[in-house]
């Protein structure tokens, strides 16, 4: 075992090759299922670029209410996310189905990284700069559109951003020679954050002002609109997060927001920006320089 629990993906050495494992499951976030079978191959093979990797195979997991879900549902939310994983390179070969409640989707996924390529979480250097490459705000968004506070139709740049794999971005970092990344999921960019802070034992500071949100994510947290996860995220990066005085509650949530196939955040070092920004432009990928890495001792601070 090379990289064990706690980072974004586990890696294994088998004789010269570093094997990328890792598994994700989400429920339906979009009501078409080829789409939503699309986003869950994105969000799980986006663990492995953010380990500097390369996706290979996908074994999928589905859970489903037989009784209430035609065939041709489910033969809809496979092909996206077959199509989805071709475009990553990546090769569905199986799964396994259970009976549930509610549709559930996911994947096992195995890819490769050389060893030169490998970025970690713990692997923040003093003096890096902080980039983002997404948008946040795809929890708040869905969330607004299942609670009636938004047409569906109001998701299309959400849905886009999250239809959009990783791949660039990580290969962009990697060729930069960044040794530190994470992608942004469930626990919202404090929470991924505070994890590099931890795990490389340094200070991030992230400048509140400088992080991109999607269109309406803080008119629909003024309304109320905020997903229990993000609470959750928020009250337990609290304890080692300094906050500027400017930064108001609704500012804390936004931070928070949990995201379903979201953008990576990357520990560069400052001699690399220039290549970074060369290889992203041409692809036509947008990215944020939204902070810094600092001595210290696993804390946040925004402001």
């Amino acid at each position: 075992m090379v990289v064990g629990p706690g980072d974004d993906a586990g890696v294994f050495r088998h004789k010269n090759i570093l094997l990328v494992e890792t598994v994700d499951v989400i429920t339906p976030i979009v009501d078409d299922p080829y789409t939503f079978g699309a986003i869950c191959a994105a969000n799980s093979v986006s663990d492995v670029y953010a380990m500097g990797g390369v996706p290979l195979t996908a074994l999928a997991i589905l859970g489903y209410a037989s009784c209430d879900f035609s065939p041709a549902v489910i033969i809809k939310l496979l092909k996206g996310a077959k199509d989805k994983l071709r475009e990553a390179g990546a090769c569905l070969i199986g799964g396994h189905s259970i009976e549930d409640n509610e549709i559930k989707l996911g994947f096992a996924v195995t890819g490769v990284v050389e060893k030169k390529s490998l970025l970690r979480a713990g692997a923040a250097s003093e003096g890096d700069i902080l980039v983002l490459t997404k948008e946040l705000g795809t929890g708040i968004l869905t969330s607004a559109v299942k609670l009636k506070k938004m047409k569906p139709s109001g998701l299309k740049n959400a849905v886009d951003s999250m239809l959009t794999l990783n791949r660039t971005a990580s290969s962009a970092a990697v060729a930069s020679g960044a040794r530190c990344a994470t992608d942004v999921t469930g626990f919202g960019l404090l929470g991924h954050a505070l994890n590099i802070a931890e795990s490389s034992k340094k200070t991030l500071v992230i400048s509140y002002d400088n992080v991109p949100f999607m269109k309406g994510v803080r008119e629909f947290i003024a309304a109320g609109v905020v997903p229990k996860g993000a609470k959750k995220t928020l009250e337990f990066c609290a304890k080692k997060t300094s906050f500027s005085g400017a930064i108001t509650e609704a500012d804390k949530t936004a931070l928070s927001d949990p995201q379903t196939s979201g953008g990576m955040l990357i520990s560069l070092p400052i001699k690399g920006l220039k290549k970074f920004a060369g290889i992203m432009k041409k692809a036509d990928a947008p990215f944020w320089i939204i902070g810094e890495v600092r001595r210290g001792k696993g804390r946040l601070i925004v402001k």
